[in-house]
């Protein structure tokens, strides 16, 4: 018997909004408009005669038929994501594509791919920027993600393991740093403030650490990601606040000072991400060992501070 299935993008469409909990996640690992994801959806349930999401306080839940659909989905796709990772891996043992956010790659991972390279010359490896990494890998667009999370949990049906736990701290160009001897001196400064929805929260969780929790500043100036934030940072623009893997190589050149000894532990930290089920071919382990001893060696700078918090 012949057994029809939906088209292929509207099924891919509803695990990614399933997934990863809402129609704008999944437009963006989808690299396609949220109108896109919708009409996709629309397009699907009116395939099946039912509704596969309600809406709850604001959110997508699913409904009882999506309860049955969606996860059995989100099984069939990682599925077919490893099925064509082991074929590739068998074809081409030195190639490992890492999928990583793109500030990431950019202010830590790149500057130091060349020891890795020279201690693994014959691996052909590539990068996969992505907002959201393990999608990435999901696809079976990666053999590794490094991903951001607060938990084994929230990489369902992946094998994961925590690499490295980050703090949070004002950073200032040298010429600014004298002017910071105590935390409430940041009211005098500009703000640096990325507007990402992982980075909300980042500012009045370390003030709020510090004492000094809604303390103002000398205006708001806001930026789409952390690398544009850092650099406004050494022009001298205001006082940013860091993640360490993102300054590391700015604090040692001295670009960039701590002006408090405080650091607040990050909501997230960074996961070391692949398939389930399958043991890591040679040079996907000998880069996740690289990765692992960077991180023993000291991501986060010890720079001492210039002033009193």
């Amino acid at each position: 018997m012949h057994r029809r299935l939906p088209p292929m993008n509207a099924l891919r469409a509803a695990e990614a909004v399933f997934r990863l909990g809402g129609v704008a996640a999944a437009a963006r690992a989808l690299n396609v408009s949220q109108p896109a994801v919708s009409q996709q959806l629309r397009l699907l349930e009116a395939d099946l005669g039912c509704d596969l999401f309600r809406r709850v306080k604001g959110r997508l839940a699913p409904t009882p038929a999506g309860d049955l659909l969606l996860p059995r989905l989100m099984q069939a796709f990682a599925l077919m994501g490893e099925a064509v990772a082991q074929l590739r891996a068998e074809t081409a043992a030195g190639d490992l594509t890492v999928a990583v956010l793109p500030t990431f790659a950019m202010r830590w991972l790149i500057p130091r791919l060349g020891d890795f390279q020279a201690a693994w010359p014959e691996a052909d490896l590539r990068l996969a920027t992505a907002v959201e990494p393990v999608a990435r890998l999901r696809e079976g667009a990666a053999d590794l993600a490094i991903g951001l999370g607060r938990g084994a949990a929230d990489f369902p049906g992946l094998a994961a393991a925590e690499w490295l736990a980050e703090s949070l701290y004002p950073v200032v160009a040298p010429a600014l740093a004298p002017r910071l001897r105590a935390t409430a001196d940041l009211a005098a400064l500009p703000r640096l403030v990325v507007d990402a929805p992982r980075r909300a929260g980042d500012w009045d969780l370390w003030l709020a650490a510090a004492g000094v929790p809604g303390l103002g500043a000398a205006g708001i100036r806001r930026f789409e990601s952390s690398a544009q934030a850092m650099a406004a940072a050494a022009a001298g623009l205001g006082v940013a606040l860091a993640h360490g893997a993102f300054v590391t190589d700015d604090l040692v050149a001295g670009r960039l000072v701590r002006p408090f000894a405080l650091g607040v532990p990050a909501p997230e930290g960074y996961w070391l991400v692949r398939r389930a089920g399958r043991s890591p071919r040679p040079v996907e382990a000998a880069f996740i060992a690289w990765l692992k001893a960077a991180a023993a060696a000291g991501i986060e700078s010890d720079e001492p501070p210039l002033g009193a918090g």
